[in-house]
């Protein structure tokens, strides 16, 4: 009587009293998230299961979504957000210190003092530069943290440090783990979504949104810069309408049947999903992406009708919608490292700013409008910061600055961070952080706080290990950038 071949799914839904209407109801509410799964993908028969079902945090969270405005390449935090009156004083004069550069062809040991200058800006009286001015705006919406470190003075290692918790390749990132700890709240949508650049895609490219070895179930999606932004949506004519839902029914059931023969499967079961959430990106996906039913004055706010700000500002609007819809995690990138200003400083950091802070501060005051800031985190820095000395002593035209990731800036709002909060130091030189440091462990624990977890308690295992995204490195959540 237990054989398979023996019972059909008609006499176990007979047998056990079910309807047809109850199962109905059950998938409703699923689908609206009112039956949460469990955070860790068992369930009661002991099976391993992943997906992208809502899930409920083990503690209170001030978080549900994140956007992450990451500037692959290194800003210059004593130009934009870190004011060093001594590299003023001593501009020219050789550096007191030992410096570790980057690129030794082009080192000099001269001390190089901003050329721009600091004004405090809102009522928290934070100190910005004149390069940021829409900041300024917001400057009592944000925390400023001034003294990041990693440590590793290499892009790729910085960048493996910042977006997935060690200096080695191959790991998930944050947006991936947040997706396997939580899945999505929309299940026509991604739960990760990656916003990419014109002009191209950044160093590195998708070692950004890499699922590393978790499930592929949690990783990235991109999201292309021009029409299509997602390829492949649209079924071909033929097809549309009856004959498609026909044949997706189908392939469902075929799906269905296969993954049921190769229990365990995790990359199967990811594909097979993606294709159904494919079928239903084909609606919500398109409806999403499209900003022309965005008011007049929307559309201003975040720039798109300035050529200068146009597109950073489009996928701004695009971040916030898709927040709005669900999707738990959203990066927006920069093509190649466009703010590694090794040379060209005088003309490239304040393009470089021209493009993004005009939308950056336009998404915080939107979302804080919209009643979505104090749920959603908005994340703007890059993987490391730069050197207050000089490089490529060629002519002020040409000079620059070396990296630095022993004490750099970047800013965060919304989501349970402090508002007009400046927190830690660098040196006097802007060199290294010594007050307050946060490391990127602690960054990345101060995060999956704000969204319910213990670091130590949200692991993936596999092979016998149980990993996580700090990895048994010293983490601390930072309490006092929370309000």
């Amino acid at each position: 009587m237990n054989h398979p071949a023996l019972c059909s799914r008609r006499h176990v839904l007979h047998a056990g009293g079910f309807s047809l209407g109850t199962l109905g109801l059950a998938t409703l509410l699923r689908d609206d998230g009112l039956l949460a799964a469990p955070v860790k993908p068992v369930t009661e028969a002991g099976e391993v299961r992943f997906d992208l079902l809502p899930k409920v945090p083990p503690r209170p969270a001030t978080a549900r979504a994140m956007i992450s405005l990451f500037m692959m390449g290194g800003p210059s935090q004593m130009d934009l957000f870190d004011p060093k009156p001594a590299l003023t004083k001593h501009d020219g004069q050789p550096f007191p210190g030992v410096i570790k550069y980057d690129n030794l062809a082009q080192a000099s040991a001269k001390v190089f003092g901003s050329p721009w200058s600091f004004a405090p800006r809102g009522e928290c009286g934070m100190e910005l530069s004149e390069l940021v001015p829409c900041l300024a705006g917001i400057a009592d919406e944000i925390t400023l943290i001034r003294s990041m470190h990693s440590g590793v003075n290499n892009h790729g290692q910085a960048l493996y440090a910042l977006n997935a918790g060690r200096v080695t390749a191959g790991r998930p990132t944050l947006g991936a783990w947040l997706s396997y700890g939580l899945g999505s709240e929309s299940q026509d949508l991604p739960a990760y979504m990656v916003l990419a650049h014109p002009a191209g895609l950044p160093t590195f490219q998708g070692e950004h949104w890499t699922n590393g070895w978790l499930p592929s179930l949690y990783q990235g999606t991109l999201v292309r810069p021009t029409e299509p932004r997602i390829l492949n949506l649209d079924p071909a004519p033929l097809v549309r309408g009856r004959p498609q839902e026909r044949q997706l029914a189908l392939l469902e059931r075929l799906n269905t049947e296969h993954l049921a023969a190769h229990p365990g499967e995790h990359d199967l079961a990811a594909r097979v999903a993606s294709y159904a959430l494919a079928a239903r990106m084909q609606t919500a996906a398109k409806e999403a992406l499209d900003i022309s039913s965005e008011p007049a004055h929307v559309r201003a706010l975040y720039g798109i009708d300035d050529p200068a700000t146009a597109d950073y500002g489009t996928r701004c609007l695009l971040a916030r919608r898709l927040v709005e819809r669900g999707v738990r995690f959203v990066q927006v990138l920069n093509s190649g490292q466009s703010w590694d200003h090794h040379g060209g400083i005088l003309a490239g950091l304040p393009a470089s700013c021209r493009a993004v802070d005009r939308p950056a501060a336009a998404l915080v005051a939107d979302l804080r409008q919209r009643g979505l800031l104090d749920s959603t985190i908005v994340h703007w820095g890059g993987e490391m910061g730069r050197l207050p000395v000089l490089q490529n002593d060629a002519g002020r035209e040409k000079c620059g600055r070396d990296h630095n990731t022993y004490g750099f800036s970047q800013w965060v709002a919304g989501g349970g961070f402090r508002r007009g909060y400046v927190h830690g130091a660098t040196d006097e030189w802007g060199h290294h952080a010594v007050e307050n440091v946060v490391h990127h462990y602690d960054w990345h624990a101060t995060l999956l706080h704000c969204f319910g977890f213990d670091h130590t308690q949200l692991i993936y295992k596999r092979e016998g290990l149980a990993a996580s995204l700090v990895d048994g490195q010293p983490a601390r959540v930072v309490h006092e950038l929370l309000g």
